[in-house]
């Protein structure tokens, strides 16, 4: 019930950029996988929020968790802990596809603020001061994801609109990625007029962990 890859999704988007600490990102990335240090003991991640609509393979709102940066085999990439979309069909091809952990959430989209919730527990909440300028900037990056025993790596492709924006990003204590202990950011963009596509994965080696199917 879900279309088969590339998916390209049109819409709008926050990025947010942290730094992590290496310690606490490790138990939920493969061991086969290097954690790359942009600081001493501190790799870079964030939060992902997205909202695609009208032009997409499937319409729905998603919030990515990006532990970290990390490498495998000289190749480099995102390491997604937890994922989160309003879409039945999404979790299927992202789980079936990618081997992508999804899981359903409620997300809750105003002018100033993205709220994402599963039942009663909130899992975040970003508020953020929209731009009305922004460049037009293609963008390439890849993702790593586990898929059975198989270690995948999936490129993604972004032409957008791209502005910086102001944000405060709350994580309560009840959060599953709270204990990550993302600060606050010291990089938000937002991605407007946004086309991004996800191509089908190739299997780059083995891993024996993390399998969400």
């Amino acid at each position: 019930m879900y279309p088969q890859a590339p998916w390209t999704l049109q819409g709008y988007a926050y990025q947010t950029l942290q730094l992590l600490e290496c310690d606490r990102v490790r138990p939920l990335i493969p061991a086969e996988l290097n954690i790359v240090s942009v600081f001493p003991e501190k790799t870079i991640g964030g939060i992902y929020l997205s909202n695609y609509g009208a032009g997409s393979v499937l319409e729905y709102s998603e919030l990515i968790v990006i532990a970290g940066l990390v490498s495998y085999a000289g190749k480099f990439g995102g390491w997604v802990s937890h994922i989160y979309v309003d879409n039945p069909d999404s979790i299927a091809g992202g789980r079936e596809i990618w081997g992508l952990p999804k899981e359903m959430a409620e997300f809750t989209w105003t002018d100033r603020c993205v709220t994402v919730r599963q039942g009663d527990r909130i899992l975040c909440c970003l508020k953020y001061h929209r731009q009305n300028f922004g460049l037009p900037i293609p963008l390439g990056a890849s993702s790593f994801s586990s898929l059975g025993s198989n270690l995948l790596l999936f490129p993604a492709q972004l032409k957008a609109h791209l502005s910086l924006v102001s944000s405060e990003l709350k994580i309560p204590p009840e959060s599953p990625f709270e204990g990550l202990n993302i600060s606050q950011p010291w990089l938000t963009v937002r991605a407007d007029q946004m086309e991004l596509t996800v191509s089908a994965p190739s299997i780059v080696g083995q891993t024996l962990k993390f399998n969400v199917v």
